[in-house]
């Protein structure tokens, strides 16, 4: 059971977008349909890492049906219109057009399925110069500024997840969400596009605002904070902890109980966050040397002694052991298990559904909607 239970979901999707879109209805009940073509969704084929599936298939498609359609036959088209015809929800990330090519433009969908929320991931806005630019993830990511605010000085870099794909998700995910709220109240449905340029662009705002209000460039800095300080690794004698100083208050904290130097205090360049930015090395010139005086374990206690935020810096090796992770059992197309991380909001008893094998629900899908 879940919050979603009766909700039919369709979904012609490939790669992160939408499947994480829909992945996150199906774990909430939603009954989705993923429509392949023959060779299978694109993510299928990434690598065979996870005991001969996909890593991204594994991670973004569990509790899913999967149906081979082939959407340039009549035939098959007209299963697609029937499936509609009784579906909540249509989620699709296909090239611009590709849809309204198949003969479902917005109008249409308004006109013949009045209940249908049709949620259409594309790469930029359909009203902007950009509309038939093909959008991939790091792609996105360069076009929006993000790469111009990641990295080092020397080197800007993409995120090393697949950032724009997931916030254009995650976006999506809501987006349904507040339309079948709102079809509550109407009783209508509606078409929405979500692009992925707008979810990175809106992720950009801040550095926006300081360029265009005043005049400040968000500089590249690697681990370091671009616009709060300290905020960044220190090197101790034995390991490196993160320290995270927010504001005035915990630097008064930092300074005075964290490293018992109140001096510090007494600097008008250290005394505001904008100052401590501004002054950076000069910061950093008082405090790399009492960090490298103490053990990695001597800084953690200090820290969590005078109320500091702290971190590690974690590898993925790392990860798989860390003890806030929390795993659930997922099961592959051949039946054997793998763990995931255990999504946001779902506690211990969540249940997550099995991934379907390429096609393994057409046949049934072709008697229930011809």
């Amino acid at each position: 059971m879940g919050a979603l239970d009766g909700i039919l979901v369709v979904a012609i999707e490939q790669a992160v977008a939408a499947p994480l879109c829909t992945v996150r209805l199906a774990d909430a009940g939603a009954r989705v349909i993923k429509i392949e073509r023959n060779s299978g969704e694109t993510a299928r084929h990434y690598d065979n890492a996870v005991k001969g599936t996909s890593a991204y298939f594994a991670w973004l498609n569990r509790g899913k049906e999967s149906a081979v359609l082939d959407l340039k036959s009549s035939s098959d088209l007209k299963l697609l219109r029937n499936m509609l015809g009784k579906a909540d929800v249509l989620v699709s990330n296909l090239a611009p057009g590709a849809l309204g090519r198949m003969g479902f433009t917005d109008e249409v969908i308004a006109q013949e399925y009045p209940q249908l929320i049709a949620v259409s991931i594309l790469g930029y806005g359909q009203d902007t110069p950009y509309a038939q630019m093909k959008a991939y993830d790091m792609l996105v990511q360069a076009e929006s500024g993000l790469c111009a605010v990641t990295g080092t000085p020397q080197t800007p870099s993409k995120v090393g997840v697949s950032a724009a794909d997931i916030a254009t998700g995650a976006n999506a995910h809501a987006a349904v969400l507040e339309a079948l709220i709102e079809r509550g109240k109407t009783g209508r449905g509606q078409s929405i596009e979500i692009s992925m340029f707008d979810g990175m662009a809106d992720w950009m705002s801040v550095p926006l605002l300081h360029y265009e209000h005043v005049g400040i460039e968000t500089e590249r800095h690697g681990l370091s904070h671009a616009s709060i300080y300290p905020y960044r690794p220190f090197d101790c004698s034995d390991g490196t902890i993160i320290i995270a100083v927010q504001n005035n208050g915990e630097w008064v904290r930092f300074c005075n109980r964290m490293l018992d130097c109140p001096y510090l205090l007494d600097r008008d360049d250290f005394k505001t966050n904008p100052g401590r930015v501004k002054n950076r090395a000069l910061l950093d010139n008082e405090l790399e040397p009492l960090f490298a005086s103490m053990t990695l374990s001597e800084a953690i206690e200090k820290c969590t002694n005078s109320g500091i935020a702290w971190a590690r810096y974690t590898t993925v090796a790392d990860l798989g052991s860390h003890p806030a992770l929390r795993r659930m059992n997922v099961q592959l197309p051949d039946g054997n298990d793998v763990t995931l991380p255990r999504p946001a909001g779902r506690t211990a008893g969540f249940t997550a559904g099995k991934l379907p094998a390429l096609g393994e629900h057409t046949e049934i899908i072709r008697q229930e909607f011809s």
